[in-house]
């Protein structure tokens, strides 16, 4: 599971078996519609799995956060993102 900003600043979220080829494809207009439009794009947070499924789950997960939940998580401070979790 990857995040990614775009130049416009926006966050996409997405899941690949291959970071570096699914990068790539992000920065040659390749990929998803949202990162076509906003090129070029960086590659700022990962989490590996063992199974793309797992990867999928989490990535379907992640999308549905505010931005700065996702800043949280980007950022590593949990006990934030612990706060923005229990907002709900």
């Amino acid at each position: 599971m990857y995040i990614l900003r775009c130049s416009d600043g926006s966050y996409y979220t997405g899941s690949t078996t291959d970071i570096f080829l699914r990068l790539m494809q992000h920065q040659n207009g390749e990929g998803a519609n949202h990162t076509r439009k906003r090129l070029p794009v960086e590659l700022i947070y990962t989490e590996e799995f063992d199974r793309i499924e797992d990867a999928f789950h989490r990535e379907k997960q992640v999308q549905g956060w505010s931005r700065a939940k996702k800043e949280a998580l980007m950022s590593g401070n949990i006990e934030e993102l612990r706060r923005l979790s229990k907002g709900k």
